[in-house]
């Protein structure tokens, strides 16, 4: 009975801690994370490499494509040439 209830506990401990949150924002292309004593933290909310190191300039931070970009939504996207179907022969 004991070893049963003991059981219960330690599962509902572990059901009930909170998830992570996601580490990388998927709508920008570039992150930085800043090292600290006690710890870090990324930032992706950059739209160009230059931009991330002038943020980083004089901080210990590193600047980093984002592993996660999901890219340009469709309607930012620039307007291309349209493909043509093949003329049949």
């Amino acid at each position: 009975m004991r070893g049963s209830t003991l059981a219960l506990l330690v599962l509902g401990a572990v059901a009930a801690t909170p998830a992570n949150a996601q580490k990388y924002d998927s709508t920008s292309p570039v992150c930085k994370t800043n090292y600290r004593w006690g710890g870090e933290d990324t930032d992706c909310g950059y739209a160009s490499l230059e931009q991330c190191r002038a943020a980083a300039t004089g901080v210990g931070a590193i600047c980093f494509n984002n592993p996660y970009y999901a890219g340009r939504a469709a309607a930012d996207r620039p307007p291309g040439r349209a493909r043509r179907p093949r003329q049949a022969y």
